[in-house]
């Protein structure tokens, strides 16, 4: 039977065919090896001890270390905005391996929230973590309530949590082009580490550093200033709570 498909095909030789695949396939390679660009951040936790961070009400931020912890009604939030299935499963996985689970909450409301994984990373990482080091990953604030300073707050609140019991390095990253993460970053005790990047071929994880800034402040100027957030950001955030 002749196909409609190969018709059309042969009729647009430059869209369809070996060729076109070909070239998809060395754009998708491209975007593979200089596409994947990601700014690390650091903060050394032992530093962390005598720095403040005010949760201001309604807001409240809880830490989660099972799945029979979370709410059904949060679980849904977390897991109805993309593939439901797979969600689930990224969730059962990572407390498996131990990961811990934040949620920032504005009363009742889930707005938003974060993992942590002490010792190692879901994925390959840019360098092995020692048994002290923590990886904060996938942090995420729902749309009606970004803009607010939720996800700084919880960065920070988590960071002086773990600085109780932990006296290693936290990691985070965030995408080059993403200047909302950059810039919600900077006002957090993160310092910016180096830009990476990463691509995995036939299992095998290469990582290539495109500068490292490990001993830069990310304040411009060469001082470091304490950004944690303290009673004036945390009547700021109220306000804006407020507001909205």
């Amino acid at each position: 039977m002749h196909s409609d498909h190969a018709h059309f095909d042969a009729q647009h030789p430059g869209r369809y065919g070996l060729g076109a695949t070909l070239r998809r396939a060395a754009l998708a390679v491209k975007r593979a090896l200089f596409d994947n660009r990601l700014v690390v951040f650091y903060c050394d936790l032992g530093e962390q001890g005598a720095r403040t961070v005010v949760v201001p009400n309604p807001l409240r931020i809880d830490r989660l270390r099972t799945e029979a912890e979370i709410r059904p009604q949060d679980l849904e939030e977390m897991t109805s905005f993309w593939n439901p299935k797979q969600a689930r499963q990224n969730i059962r996985e990572r407390f498996e391996r131990g990961a811990s689970l934040w949620l920032i909450k504005s009363g009742d409301g889930l707005a938003g929230y974060g993992w942590t994984l002490q010792g190692h990373t879901m994925k390959p990482y840019y360098f092995p973590l020692g048994r002290s080091d923590v990886h904060l990953f996938d942090f995420y604030v729902f749309p009606q309530y970004r803009g607010r300073g939720m996800n700084p707050l919880l960065v920070s609140h988590i960071l002086r949590n773990l600085a109780t019991n932990c006296r290693g390095r936290a990691f985070i990253e965030a995408a080059e082009w993403n200047q909302a993460q950059l810039t919600s970053l900077q006002k957090t005790p993160f310092r910016r580490l180096g830009l990476a990047r990463s691509f995995t071929v036939f299992g095998h994880t290469f990582v290539s550093w495109l500068d490292n800034k490990a001993t830069e402040p990310l304040e411009k100027g060469g001082e470091q200033r304490d950004i944690a957030l303290d009673d004036g950001d945390a009547a700021r955030i109220k306000r804006n709570l407020q507001a909205r």
